[in-house]
């Protein structure tokens, strides 16, 4: 008999195909956009493929709680043991310049972390699935992160202040990887096709849930800098600077991210105290 976890699984990797799906059938089709409070696009498309998935998966498990980014936010989720965390597409702005990096991302969540996760993503032909405990997959191969030596030389998909100070330390020329959509950036840490990600303070929960899942179950790592695991389903849903990579390198990034974090502020102060000066 299938686990619960299994028969989970299976539900949000189905509603991943259909949901991809009707993404495809608007992807590079110019679909109507408009601005979001705060500046970022969402279009049709985006508002589409969240009904479809919310018919989908709440019809399905009504007795699990929801949280999207493109449905208005209830506390009536926090309630709920399970919920799910959804993204309808992650990286909008790729998908509307017609670019292959974007994805649906679909989690459930129970007590703070993602039990079950499916990321698909139509365009890339990748679907990465992950059950606490079982692994983390793409396509039906399993999935391990091999760390890199150091950060010499080390992969990474961040700002390109980081990778300087890298290069300054080491010698080597390290060149980030720009990557719209942040799961799949972060689904590529536990494929091992990136050794480092590090993602700026402003991702959400929907960002975040599946995509933490992969990488944790392919062997890596995703955490704040004070080294503690994510937790979902809080009230507030936004998180501080985060870093994606092996265990082994983790405390030499927190270091390199603190170490750059603060030259920026020193050099922020020197340049106020400079405007002061001349005013």
């Amino acid at each position: 008999m299938a686990s619960p976890e299994h028969d989970d699984l299976k539900l949000l990797m189905a509603a991943g195909k259909e949901a991809g799906d009707l993404a495809l059938s608007y992807f590079r089709r110019d679909p109507q956009v408009w601005l979001k409070e705060g500046g970022s696009p969402v279009s049709e498309a985006d508002i589409a493929v969240d009904q479809r998935l919310s018919d989908i998966l709440r019809a399905a498990r009504p007795d699990y709680g929801w949280l999207s980014e493109e449905t208005v936010d209830s506390p009536e989720r926090l309630e709920r043991q399970r919920v799910f965390v959804v993204d309808p597409i992650d990286g909008t702005r790729a998908f509307l310049a017609g670019h292959d990096e974007w994805t649906v991302s679909l989690a459930i969540v129970e007590n703070g972390r993602p039990i079950s996760a499916a990321l698909v993503g139509p365009a890339l032909s990748v679907n990465y699935s992950a059950t606490a405990g079982g692994g983390a997959f793409n396509n039906g191969r399993r999935l391990a992160f091999t760390p890199a030596a150091g950060l010499g030389g080390a992969r990474f998909a961040s700002a390109t202040r980081y990778t300087r100070e890298v290069e300054a330390e080491s010698g080597s020329r390290t060149r980030p990887r720009y990557v719209p959509s942040l799961a799949y950036r972060l689904a590529l840490v536990a494929s091992g096709e990136i050794d480092v990600a590090i993602v700026r303070p402003t991702a959400r929960d929907w960002d975040l849930a599946a995509a933490d899942l992969l990488v944790q179950e392919a062997g890596a790592r995703l955490s704040d800098l004070s080294g503690k695991p994510l937790l979902y389903n809080a009230r507030h849903t936004g998180h501080p600077t985060l870093i994606a990579t092996a265990p082994e390198l983790f405390d030499q990034v927190v270091n390199l991210v603190n170490t750059v974090h603060a030259r920026h502020e020193t050099e922020g102060q020197e340049k106020r105290h400079g405007a002061d000066a001349r005013s």
